[in-house]
């Protein structure tokens, strides 16, 4: 009896760490945003983590004849990626993400996390 249940805790944690690592280490799906950095910081009263806020613009809104703009807002976990869109503010970027199933504290408030950042150009007007 004793082994029998030993077997069944075992396979019950078994499972839960199976969906944990689904959940929150799995990459659900990867892409390339662009558009200009908006802002970046870094926050947090335990995790200092680092956000950032892409606007993307030039969409065709639901009203003919306007224009729509988006908001693409990231995490960063690399301080050497974070260290160069610090000094990005305002200009136009294009960065490779991984998008999570889950959000965890010390990756960041958001699903997007950053991994690389392919350009930077100063933004014409």
């Amino acid at each position: 009896m004793r082994r029998f249940l030993f077997m069944v805790v075992g396979g019950v944690l078994v499972v839960l760490i199976l969906i944990f690592m689904y959940r929150f280490y799995f990459v659900f799906g990867r892409g390339v945003k662009a558009g200009e950095l908006n802002y970046f910081v870094e926050k947090g009263y335990v995790f200092k983590t680092f956000e950032g806020r892409l606007i993307q613009s030039g969409y065709r809104s639901k009203q003919p004849g306007a224009l729509q703009s988006n908001e693409f807002q990231f995490s960063v976990t690399d301080k050497r990626i974070a260290d160069r869109l610090m000094a990005c503010s305002g200009k136009f970027v294009e960065l490779h993400y991984k998008e999570y199933l889950g959000v965890l504290p010390w990756r960041g408030v958001s699903n997007f996390v950053v991994d690389s950042v392919i350009t930077v150009k100063d933004v014409a007007y």
